[in-house]
């Protein structure tokens, strides 16, 4: 694999020629948005096909699939535009395999609130081990209250093989965590016992694999109560064979553009969980210090804690998908940041001619601009070198895998590069 940063003056077909692969293959593979105009900066990603199918008239994917001894699902993540639409065209060219020195398997597990459009779901099913469905609130009295109905999404994550999970925490509607519905959690059985039969029926009723349990403000005063509420959960839904995942958002200083996190002994949680999964969702935060979203060398940090106490194969690195815009100068607590996806960051430099910058402790790009009102931006966001790294930490830890906040939009170099490294647990038998 070959990332290429754009240089100036360069377009996607000097590119195309430089690496001898086909335009509209680089257009689709990194799903570029832009390419008529690329951004100084831009990333690109080239991996040579092995083996390339030229569709004649009457071809399936199953049939095609058969022929060469590989999966549908296979063809569906080397062409995932294919899941765009029902037929393919006598003429055009898939890949059937990439030159790739797959040596490593992950699992991947992707975050989706319910009213996701279908058409990237289904796009995003063949990369998933997990779907993480963002959809179940908890309430003071222990019940839990849907948003949408999600019967859909978990049809289709186990036609194509892909466990659902239920995600439960006391994120309100408004997206900020209840510390009263936590605290009475925490602190009251019998609304914890309640709360767990509501969760298990649920599952059951509604067909979950298990279930994402969000561990919210873990801190060294309630770490305790925490672990017993997490082991009530677990001796419940695994003594009936559910899966049970813990997501953490380790403490964070992010206030400042280094970053840190506190060391708090989270391998008791670990006991009573069969994957743990650290992820960002503090340093998401729209009036957070305007920086990369878990850098990578404050994630190494965290993992460096995280396998000295836990089980590096119970270990899931969570990945943010998207970038954020602040306005400067920084005032703590008041200046806010807006999300802005990834190709738009690329798209929006690119149109204003803003070549793209690239921090490498943190492994992620940001630019500035000036809007209409002559006030100051910087935008962070990722890229093919962003993913490339972050996935690697997975393999060089040892880690179960990680973890996509969100799959809302369909990011095809984080794919891309998923697909062609790695290989993908696949849980339900489907592949």
């Amino acid at each position: 694999m070959i990332i290429h940063v754009v240089l100036p003056g360069e377009t996607i077909y000097s590119i195309s020629e430089y690496y001898r692969t086909p335009a509209d293959r680089l257009i689709l593979e990194n799903g570029i948005i832009n390419p008529d105009n690329l951004a100084i900066g831009q990333t690109i990603v080239i991996v040579e096909p092995e083996i390339l199918y030229t569709v004649k008239a009457g071809d399936t994917l199953v049939g095609i699939a058969e022929q060469y001894g590989v999966s549908p699902m296979e063809l569906l993540r080397n062409n995932p535009y294919l899941s765009d639409r029902e037929l393919m065209y006598p003429g055009e060219t898939i890949v059937i395999k990439y030159q790739t020195n797959k040596t490593v398997t992950i699992a991947t597990s992707g975050y989706t609130f319910a009213y996701i459009d279908k058409s990237v779901l289904i796009k995003t099913l063949p990369f998933l081990s997990y779907l993480t469905i963002f959809n179940y609130r908890a309430t003071l009295e222990g019940e839990i209250i849907a948003s949408d109905d999600e019967s859909e999404l978990i049809r289709l994550a186990k036609a194509y093989g892909v466990a659902p999970m239920l995600f439960v925490s006391t994120i309100t509607e408004a997206g900020v965590i209840s510390r009263e519905v936590t605290y009475e959690i925490i602190n009251n059985p019998s609304v914890l016992d309640r709360l767990i039969d509501n969760i298990f029926q649920t599952v059951k009723t509604k067909g979950y694999y298990g279930i994402n349990v969000y561990a919210e403000n873990i801190n060294y005063d309630n770490i305790n109560a925490i672990v017993e509420n997490i082991r009530k959960t677990y001796e419940v839904f695994h003594s009936e064979g559910y899966r049970v995942v813990v997501t953490i958002t380790p403490i964070t200083n992010i206030d400042t553009y280094d970053g840190s996190f506190e060391k708090i002994d989270y391998s008791k949680l670990a006991e009573y969980a069969d994957a743990i999964i650290f992820t960002s969702y503090d340093w998401a935060r729209t009036y957070s210090y305007p920086n990369s979203i878990f850098p990578v060398n404050v994630v190494r940090e965290l993992l460096d804690y995280g396998v000295s106490i836990i089980p590096s194969q119970k270990i899931f690195l969570g990945i943010t998908t998207q970038g954020y815009d602040w306005t400067l100068p920084y005032v703590p607590g008041a200046t806010g940041a807006t999300v802005i996806s990834n190709n738009d960051a690329v798209k929006f430099a690119a149109d204003n001619n803003i070549p793209i910058q690239f921090n490498e402790a943190a492994q992620s790009p940001y630019f500035y601009y000036m809007d209409n009102n002559r006030v100051l931006h910087q935008v962070w966001f990722k890229d093919a070198r962003s993913f490339d790294a972050r996935t690697k930490l997975a393999a060089e830890y040892n880690l179960q895998g990680v973890s996509l906040w969100t799959i809302m939009r369909f990011d095809a170099q984080l794919w891309f590069i998923i697909n062609t490294q790695y290989y993908i647990e696949r849980l339900l038998g489907i592949d």
